[in-house]
């Protein structure tokens, strides 16, 4: 049994709460505290993730003029840049680790939980 499990369809329909998340958590949680960019990185990045969203070509995209593997890059580069943001940017205490947990989370999904669309075509083929 593969650990890859995150389809096309699925990470279509986290996609919208965790850009709804990105923009909403670091005002719950109070980020900024240790340099303003902890706060606004958050929220810029959710508002592109939601753009991002509307126009990729995936079950939930509204005007679906991107393709999924552009979809993919964007989210590695965004795991790859809130992983390095805490020691570019001095972000300490919480501020630090909202980026680490979010930048492990994405990277997961993306590198490690992905399924590639070639795996879900074969298993429906196979089935």
């Amino acid at each position: 049994m593969s650990i890859r499990f995150i389809t096309k369809q699925i990470h279509a329909y986290i996609d919208y709460p965790v850009a709804i998340a990105l923009i909403s958590l670091p005002f719950l949680l109070g980020l900024g505290a240790t340099n303003p960019l902890a706060l606004w990185l958050s929220v810029i990045t959710g508002i592109a993730a939601f753009v991002l969203t509307l126009l990729t070509d995936h079950e939930t995209g509204v005007v679906r003029v991107l393709p999924y593997w552009f979809h993919l890059l964007v989210d590695r580069i965004v795991g790859l840049t809130f992983l390095a943001a805490p020691f570019v940017l001095g972000f300490k205490g919480i501020d630090a680790w909202f980026y680490w947990a979010n930048a492990a989370a994405v990277l997961a999904v993306t590198f490690v939980l992905n399924k590639s669309e070639s795996e879900t075509g074969m298993a429906a083929r196979s089935t």
